[in-house]
């Protein structure tokens, strides 16, 4: 028993038996007798014998495990997405390897080469802030391993996706400003390259054409985490560019926003309103609590999961391939509410 590790061929050797009668007997096979049967489990109970997983997926072609590869498991709406994607995939069966880009295009492509050579199911990813070449997506594709995006996606690589209208949440949120009456809304944006910056910024200059409010330029930075935040609310301070309304791209930077005006005395909603996106744990025991997109993070783990499963099931690879877009829904708090 090499490394402590049991095998079929120790249990038959013990027995007195051949190793596919070990085998079948472990299967219950009818060809077996009930006796040997007993004797099987017995001993391989007693010798803790564990069937080599390896083995199995060559021998049936699956290993009932899936890969996910998330930007930064830290954040909120990510884990919650996780939380769906387990709850389907252990209701199937089916096992979860989790691996984290940290925003890094490398750590993806190791992350997806890590996946590859554990000989996954099916992958579902959602890319990182760096990732432009989508060349080792385009492979995975090729090898028709199937694939699934969640809430960013991968533009020309042919996979099903399921994503949040992100335009019409932006237009949503900043509409509701300019409904109350702000003229001077501020954009705090995420790097264009990835789809759901760019919709959820086109989603706000559309809110402000509708509401006949010209835009700014110097009122849309780049700013998508907290540090980043704050340093975009000082240099407004310090140009007297104060907006009386941000947008921001995630609920991270809205606090990071919030927290800033308010710490050089500026009143929030009162003086600014703030608008953040994802709707994170956080948002409602801010002070105020903060206005945010609910983007359903549990819902798209469980929908893009359920996806992935029935493409690894019916074999379908990535032949057929469909787009779900769900609708988030603004929750109107005292951030941004007189």
């Amino acid at each position: 028993m090499k490394g402590n590790q049991v095998t079929i061929k120790d249990i038959a050797k013990q027995l007195g038996v051949s190793p596919s009668t070990v085998s079948r007997a472990l299967q219950g096979h009818p060809d077996i007798s009930e006796e040997t049967k007993r004797q099987v489990n017995e001993l391989a109970s007693k010798l803790k014998y564990q069937p080599n997983a390896i083995a199995l997926s060559l021998k049936h072609k699956r290993t009932r495990i899936i890969g996910v590869i998330i930007p930064e498991i830290v954040h909120f709406f990510f884990s919650s997405v996780i939380s769906g994607i387990e709850d389907v995939a252990y209701d199937a069966g089916f096992n979860v390897i989790i691996c984290q880009s940290n925003e890094k295009f490398d750590r993806e492509l190791s992350n997806l080469n890590t996946l590859l050579a554990q000989r996954v199911d099916g992958i579902l990813v959602s890319i990182s802030k760096e990732t432009t070449d989508f060349q080792h997506l385009h492979r995975v594709v090729a090898q028709n391993i199937p694939l699934v995006f969640f809430d960013r996606i991968a533009p020309g690589v042919q996979a099903s996706s399921v994503i949040i209208d992100d335009h019409y949440s932006a237009y949503q949120a900043t509409r509701h400003m300019t409904e109350a009456g702000r003229k001077r809304i501020a954009h705090f944006a995420g790097p264009q390259n990835l789809s759901i910056s760019h919709n959820r910024k086109e989603g706000y200059l559309k809110a402000l054409q509708d509401s006949q409010i010209d835009p700014d330029p110097s009122l849309i930075v780049e700013a998508d985490n907290f540090e980043k935040a704050r340093m975009a609310v000082i240099n407004f301070i310090h140009t007297g560019n104060i907006p009386d309304g941000i947008f921001a791209v995630n609920d991270i930077t809205a606090i990071g926003a919030m927290k800033t005006l308010q710490k050089h005395g500026y009143s929030v909603p009162e003086d600014v309103a703030v608008v953040g996106f994802s709707d994170g744990r956080f948002s409602a025991i801010t002070e105020p609590p903060l206005s945010s997109v609910d983007q359903h993070g549990y819902e798209m783990g469980i929908i893009a999961t359920e996806m992935l499963l029935k493409q690894i099931l019916e074999d379908a690879g990535n032949n057929s391939t469909e787009t779900r877009v769900l609708r988030g829904d603004l929750i109107i708090r005292g951030s941004s509410k007189i």
